[in-house]
């Protein structure tokens, strides 16, 4: 394609012959002139146009970088949700083994716990029964003791029974419960 300025058309006119029977001069040169302003007007309007195209491409390569910043950006926000989410499940499964583990060590403390009171329970009980057959066995004595004195005392009615102190009267034979470390009754009287 042949490059053709507004000057080359105005110039252009010259290089015509002049024949008999051609066309009118006048017109044809106003004809050049007016292709020559429309030729200037439209290389005018494409620098324009190349110039905005320009401006429009730089502002596309701009849009483009901010395109690919905020898809990076994008990326990095959803690996970044995705990490957390990951590091909350991580933490939640991390609570739940220390919740479940100190649940573990409270069943254990209360079963041990359980354990000692049913032995100290049982020690009771042991205790109970060692002092009701002490007070058992002291009382048979005192039980003996009285059918023998009233034995005697039908066998000599007469007979004054021996003085004994008031307090002896008042206060019973110490009865001793096995470990307590007091003397069972009628022992060492």
């Amino acid at each position: 394609m042949i490059e053709l300025s507004p000057l080359d058309v105005r110039k252009k006119k010259e290089d015509f012959r002049r024949a008999m029977r051609g066309y009118d001069p006048e017109q044809v040169d106003a004809f050049l002139e007016l292709a020559a302003e429309r030729l200037g007007a439209l290389l005018a309007e494409e620098r324009s146009l190349r110039e905005r195209i320009g401006v429009l491409e730089e502002k596309l390569g701009r849009f483009e970088e901010r395109e690919k910043a905020l898809n990076d950006a994008l990326l990095a926000a959803q690996e970044l949700r995705e990490e957390a989410r990951s590091q909350a499940e991580r933490e939640a499964d991390l609570r739940i083994q220390e919740a479940e583990a100190r649940a573990e060590q409270i069943v254990q403390e209360a079963r041990e716990e359980e354990r000692s009171a049913e032995r100290r329970l049982e020690d009771l009980r042991i205790r109970r029964e060692r002092f009701l057959r002490s007070f058992r066995d002291t009382l048979e004595r005192f039980l003996e003791e009285l059918e023998a004195e009233q034995a005697r005392l039908r066998a000599d009615p007469d007979r004054e029974p021996p003085a004994r102190s008031l307090r002896e009267h008042r206060d019973p034979p110490a009865i001793r419960l096995e470990g307590s470390g007091a003397p069972p009754a009628g022992e060492g009287s």
